[in-house]
């Protein structure tokens, strides 16, 4: 069946601190001794990943594949959703993970590494996932995501983790999840709107997640699910600096529900607003804003069929 797919594979080569440049050679041989029709390109700056995955929709490819990171992997979606939007063929969605946190791939079943990324593509199973939109910041008229939101507190330490060089992957994430206990603690004054309801509260973080996981191994929402139609809302609120320390291993292993500062919702649209301070935010680890005033989201169900192993 696989063989007379069309694959269109859109390579970043600066994921994983290059090493999505690097992989392009394996990654063409993995294919071809599959028996893959496929053509392969690469990005070239911001936001051309997004205009390529739209492109590659409009001229009738069956499987558009994202080859990088998680920023990769939200462009990707982005233009698939936008050839979506415009009455087009709808491709499915494969990822190759050569990035640094591989959070999607992780939430939604992918395999890591080029062979069983490769693999996974050839056995060709699918499943139907939610896609979530968030309104405002630097995006007013809307940018898909496919992992999850994070507004506060873990919008900081990935802006951090990005600055630092010499980290890669999950520890990038932990060192700069500890240094933003110093930068990032005056929580803001938020409102958070949904289904009728307003909670006011000084929120560190409020995390929209429709996958499970951010920053390479924080469990944001363990219990979610891709395809049920909510997103799992996790909201933090002001701590000390002590009880942040004490969250931090909370978030690593997905048992956070139990500290009494933390609530739980599930909900498919909200509404976040900074009644005092500012909304620091990224989706899927692209920054959303770094002073925000209002973010509005929602879950649009079951919009892609995406490549990834059978669940267990």
């Amino acid at each position: 069946m696989t063989q007379s797919l069309t694959y269109k594979i859109i390579v970043n080569p600066t994921s994983g601190r290059g090493e999505g440049g690097q992989s392009v050679t394996q990654i063409e041989t993995l294919l071809r001794n599959h028996g893959l029709n496929y053509e392969i390109v690469l990005t070239e700056r911001p936001w051309h990943a997004a205009e390529l995955a739209q492109q590659a929709a409009q001229a009738g490819f069956d499987v558009v594949v994202s080859a990088g990171g998680d920023g990769t992997l939200n462009e990707v979606l982005n233009g698939l959703m936008a050839a979506k939007a415009r009455g087009g063929q709808s491709p499915a969605l494969g990822v190759i993970c050569v990035g640094r946190g591989n959070d999607f791939a992780f939430s939604m079943n992918i395999p890591a590494g080029l062979e069983a990324g490769c693999q996974a593509l050839a056995d060709d199973h699918r499943k139907s996932i939610d896609v979530g939109r968030v309104t405002g910041g630097l995006y007013p008229q809307g940018r898909y995501f496919g992992n999850g939101v994070g507004i506060g507190f873990d919008a900081v330490v990935g802006f951090e983790a990005l600055k630092l060089k010499r980290l890669h992957g999950f520890p990038s994430y932990l060192v700069a999840a500890l240094k933003t206990i110093f930068l990032y603690f005056q929580a803001p004054q938020v409102q958070i709107a949904f289904d009728g309801q307003q909670i006011e509260l000084p929120a560190l973080m409020v995390s929209i997640m429709n996958g499970r996981r951010m920053g390479g191994g924080f469990m944001m929402a363990p219990q979610g699910h891709s395809d049920d139609g909510l997103l799992d809302i996790c909201i933090a609120r002001q701590v000390s600096r002590p009880q942040i320390f004490g969250l931090i291993p909370k978030f690593m292993q997905g048992t956070q529900d139990e500290h009494p500062a933390i609530q739980r919702v599930l909900t498919a649209a909200l509404r976040v607003t900074a009644l005092q301070g500012v909304l620091p935010a990224h989706a899927d680890g692209e920054t959303l804003c770094t002073d925000g005033k209002e973010l509005t989201l929602e879950l649009l169900p079951r919009q892609i069929e995406l490549i990834c192993l059978p669940e267990k």
